[in-house]
């Protein structure tokens, strides 16, 4: 989901394997234009692709950069823009005049798109390479049938520590809540992810429409808030890596990328369950250029590319074939593919209803407040300051009256 992310990976193998990788997609067949071969003609047009940060192939440490190779592909131009929270990606698209033609949110932003139509229904006859999708990835929940996504990677939210300062095996999100660890733990700075974890512990489904279920959650994140160091995203990594941090939730292609670099780091599904999260591909209902939109997803599914794409992002693939290209000991990681027993443990978010969103909405702002108490407080010194400076602003003006009198 996710996710503004720093790849810091073992360069010297994954260099290595991602320069062979861009040999094989110069000499394979069954691309359209070999590396080498003169550029296809500038077709005029210049689609608006907008992605989380760090979530694509760029050309940085030899690897693919896949939209320039697009571009020489096909002759359409792409402009390039990326967002940090799929609530940030909503904003844009809601508040109009964004001019978007390829989105990727996540599963449960991508319901929400759908249910408030705002999404363009997919030809699935301008993406053949849409057949190289597994067939688990077809029918999401999210999106019934697939008509309106196409998977770009998936993941599991786990828990990784540094077992420098945390000797015992982690095996439950109630290390989250242990006070040995106060003031060292982070915490996601989303409300899904946050709520879900506390869900988790409390036996919830993490789509429930019950007032009472969400409170619960709340409640147990408000008693945590006095442990917790901070509400981050991508700020983990140098906290983590700097020891500043002991512990924290976050995403599984990025968790493997701070163990593959502090030996200290260990990474772990609870025991009690986690979230599984798909990223996907989708068309703005408004996009004005649908077809090369259509072009750009059937390009992420070719195989060659998704692994070359795949081998830089660190996240899973929802195409077997991809993993024929890419680095041989990242596809066997289990941290990148959990096995069956870890996936059955698992819930996918979906769309809350609009009241229930509101609801968490309000919920988390109390969360990271420590409680509706403290929104009080708040309140009343930000009315106590406004009350102080009306005050000031009559008093100069009577006096102002006083200085212009004959």
């Amino acid at each position: 989901m996710r996710r503004g992310h720093f790849k810091h990976w073992k360069r010297g193998c994954v260099v290595g394997f991602s320069l062979w990788a861009v040999l094989c997609l110069a000499l394979c067949p069954a691309q359209r234009v070999l590396a080498g071969e003169e550029a296809a003609p500038d077709r005029g047009v210049t689609i608006n692709v907008y992605n989380w940060g760090e979530y694509i192939a760029n050309g940085t440490d030899g690897s693919l950069d896949v939209n320039e190779e697009f571009t020489r592909r096909t002759g359409i131009r792409v402009n390039y823009t990326t967002f940090d929270s799929n609530e940030s990606l909503y904003s844009k698209l809601a508040g109009g005049g964004a001019d978007y033609d390829v989105i990727i949110p996540s599963d449960y932003m991508v319901s929400r798109l759908i249910d408030e139509n705002m999404l363009a229904r997919l030809d699935f006859s301008n993406i053949p390479n849409y057949q190289y999708i597994d067939e688990k990835f077809r029918d999401p929940e999210y999106d019934p049938g697939g008509l309106y996504s196409v998977p770009y990677t998936w993941g599991v939210v786990g828990l990784f520590y540094n077992t420098d300062y945390i000797q015992e095996e982690i095996t439950s999100w109630s290390a989250l809540w242990d006070d040995r660890y106060s003031g060292k733990i982070l915490m996601f700075d989303n409300p899904r992810d946050s709520f879900a974890i506390a869900q988790f512990m409390l036996g919830q489904s993490l789509n429930t429409c019950d007032d009472n279920d969400w409170a619960e959650a709340a409640a147990l994140l408000k008693q945590q808030k006095p442990m917790v160091q901070a509400y981050v995203m991508d700020r983990i990594f140098d906290k983590m890596e700097s020891c500043e941090a002991w512990i924290a939730p976050y995403y599984s292609g990025d968790a493997a990328i701070l163990v593959d670099n502090n030996d200290s780091i260990r990474f772990v599904v609870p025991e009690e369950g986690t979230n599984y999260f798909v990223d996907a591909m989708c068309i703005p209902i408004t996009s004005t250029h649908k077809e090369e939109a259509e072009e750009y997803i059937n390009f992420f599914c070719d195989p060659e590319i998704a692994g070359a794409n795949m081998n830089y992002v660190g996240y899973s693939t929802p195409e077997s074939a991809a993993k024929a290209y890419m680095d041989e000991e990242m596809v066997e990681n289990p941290i990148y593919y959990p096995d069956e027993e870890t996936l059955e443990r698992t819930q996918v978010f979906v769309n809350l209803p609009e009241d229930t969103s509101r609801l968490v909405d309000r919920l988390w702002a109390e969360a990271k407040m420590g409680g509706p108490g403290e929104s009080a407080v708040l309140i009343a010194i930000i009315l106590g300051f406004l009350g102080v400076y009306i005050a000031i602003l009559v008093y100069k003006r009577k006096k102002r009256r006083r200085w212009n009198r004959p």
